[in-house]
């Protein structure tokens, strides 16, 4: 890809996610929507393979009509009540198309069809903008909207996510499909504490980032994309991958690591609102992601592939660990310590 048009991608990329997350207009918010849009569909699309191809033209149909509908909703508001300020969004039936919209622009079920193949499409580096940074801006949008939507409806979507996104992921070979239902789950988390306690919603994304961020850049050290080439990653840099199986673990959100944090607080949240049957269904739905993530750590470091392979063996090379790769795997194994200085802030 042209190293200008690169340039102006990631930019256009940037500015629409600030316009949408400091904008208080539903027509400014829209707009930044649009702007990232765009400025993702030529870092998909640069491979010029059918399937890049494929997954460019999904992504595109599938924002285009959340972002319809998210213009639809607000205008229908405005008409009806002459607000265009995010969150004074009273109409009901605003309310309910302003959920499907940004469901569908997170990847929420039912509205999650498009996501995995769309990450499957994508290249490891593209795929990691598209679980966090383009999810940003629905997610922000979604919190200064939630007192508006309806309680009911989102907690059903956050756990129809965690269910899916558990039992979706079981039967899955490629790494980048398995990292998307582990998206889809997690959104589940975060939705389902929206309306409770906004902070730790943003509190769970930023946390799945930085563990995501880990996983994707060491996949991409290694050039590790589907299970069965995972098995010989230890041959290339068994540091890394030894750190891979606890970056793993924490996104699955095993203690001590830092992924116990966000469920560890949100079911805290949740119990303190009296919700405890729905604290015991998503902490029982996560033991179906929490599968094939050991599933995923031991193909990683416990499996040793057989003799009989087809393929040429990679042996240990003396390539080297970007240091943010670093800084990132550690930040996500080890920040658990922050969590009483992190229920401390009001």
């Amino acid at each position: 890809m042209n190293p200008q048009a690169k340039l102006i991608s990631t930019t256009s990329l940037l500015l629409g996610t600030s316009i949408t997350i400091s904008s208080n207009h539903w027509m400014m918010a829209w707009a930044g929507l649009e702007i990232n849009t765009l400025a993702i569909l030529p870092l998909i699309s640069k491979s010029h393979h059918p399937r890049a191809i494929e997954a460019s033209t999904k992504y595109f149909l599938t924002q285009a009509t959340a972002s319809t509908l998210l213009l639809f909703a607000s205008t229908i508001n405005a008409w009806f009540t002459g607000q265009w300020d995010i969150t004074q969004l009273t109409h009901p039936t605003s309310c309910i198309l302003l959920t499907a919209a940004i469901s569908m622009k997170l990847g929420l079920v039912p509205f999650h069809f498009w996501f995995p193949e769309v990450l499957q499409g994508s290249s490891l580096t593209t795929s990691l903008l598209l679980a966090t940074i383009m999810k940003f801006p629905p997610t922000v949008l979604l919190i200064l909207s939630s007192h508006s939507l309806n309680h009911t409806l989102l907690t059903t979507m956050a756990i129809a996510s965690a269910a899916l996104g558990g039992w979706m992921g079981l039967n899955q070979t490629q790494i980048r499909k398995i990292l998307a239902f582990s998206s889809i789950s997690h959104l589940g988390w975060m939705v389902i504490i929206t309306i409770y306690a906004p902070k730790l919603t943003l509190i769970t994304f930023y946390l799945y980032s930085l563990t995501t961020t880990a996983i994707f850049l060491t996949l991409n050290t290694t050039n590790t994309l589907k299970l069965s080439t995972m098995m010989i990653a230890w041959a290339k840099i068994p540091s890394l991958t030894a750190t891979l199986m606890l970056i793993l673990l924490s996104l699955a959100g095993l203690p001590p690591l830092t992924g116990f944090l966000p469920k560890w607080l949100i079911i805290q949240e949740l119990t303190k609102q009296e919700l405890t049957t729905v604290a015991t269904i998503i902490t029982l739905l996560s033991l179906l992601g929490l599968f094939f993530y050991l599933r995923l750590a031991y193909c990683a470091t416990i499996t040793l592939p057989p003799n009989c392979t087809n393929h040429m063996k990679h042996w240990q090379t003396n390539k080297p660990v970007n240091p943010l790769t670093t800084a990132l795997t550690t930040l996500s194994i080890m920040l658990l310590p922050l969590s009483p200085m992190i229920t401390s802030i009001p």
